[in-house]
C-alpha cells in the first residue's frame, strides 16, 4: 500500500490475499463494486454501506457569491453536490477508540 493511500490495486491485492481471488478477478469485483456504487450515485441514489459510512447527494440552490479579490458578486448556479459521512463505528475506529 502506497503511504498514506489506499488505492483500487491495494484493495485487490487484499482480496487476492485474503479470499484467494486470481488477480484479475479480484480487480474486475472492485471495479464492479465502484461502478455499481458511482452509477447509483450518478442516478440520484444515496449509497450506504453498514459499519462503513453514507455517500449522500445533495442539492444546493443558486446563491450569490463574491470575488474575494474585486468584491463583484457573482452569481453561483445550482448544482448537486456529495458527501460522505461516516458511521458511528468508522468514527470510533478513525478516533482510536
Amino acid at each position: 500500500m502506497a503511504a498514506g493511500t489506499l488505492t483500487r490495486a491495494d484493495i485487490a491485492a487484499q482480496i487476492n490475499h485474503v479470499v484467494g481471488l486470481s488477480r484479475n478477478e479480484a480487480a474486475t469485483i472492485v471495479e464492479s463494486i465502484l461502478d455499481h456504487m458511482s452509477d447509483a450515485l450518478a442516478d440520484g441514489q444515496n449509497v450506504k454501506i453498514s459499519g462503513f459510512g453514507t455517500f449522500v447527494l445533495r442539492d444546493k440552490a443558486q446563491r450569490v457569491g463574491r470575488n474575494p479579490k474585486t468584491g463583484v458578486e457573482v452569481p453561483i448556479l445550482p448544482r448537486r453536490v456529495m458527501t460522505f459521512r461516516a458511521s458511528q463505528s468508522m468514527r470510533g475506529r478513525v478516533a482510536g477508540g
